[in-house]
């Protein structure tokens, strides 16, 4: 029995961990079922929530507790870590009464990336 060497050509590998952009991208594709017509639906879905709800909570309504919870369990199922972590420590802010100021900035902050980059999904030929 000989043995057979053969060249192979040098190919990354994939992370071992999510890259730090705003939207985990493969973690979307497993909750989609990897359907790219139902990711893009609920992008522009979760992009709209987002900017209504982040309009809301500025002025910092009585349910500001709720909405930032929906606006967390939103972001996770789509894979926006950020904004979910953003709005998780908003909810507790609002919990405990201290000033949301800061976290709501930060939050708004994440939408906005969020949203820039699914608007660009989006836009994708």
């Amino acid at each position: 029995m000989s043995l057979h060497l053969e060249r192979i050509e040098w190919m990354p590998s994939p992370p071992l961990a999510p890259d730090d952009g705003p939207i985990d991208i493969e973690h979307l594709k497993r909750m989609t079922l990897g359907d790219a017509g139902l990711e893009r639906e609920v992008l522009a879905m979760f992009s709209a929530q987002a900017g209504s709800l982040i309009v809301m909570l500025e002025t910092m309504p009585e349910d500001a507790g709720a909405l930032a919870h929906t606006l967390k369990g939103s972001a996770r199922a789509i894979g926006a870590f950020g904004v979910a972590d953003a709005a998780e420590a908003l909810e507790a802010l609002i919990r405990r009464s201290d000033d949301p100021a800061q976290v709501l900035a930060e939050l708004g902050d994440a939408v906005a990336r969020v949203r820039s980059t699914i608007d660009a999904i989006l836009h994708r030929s």
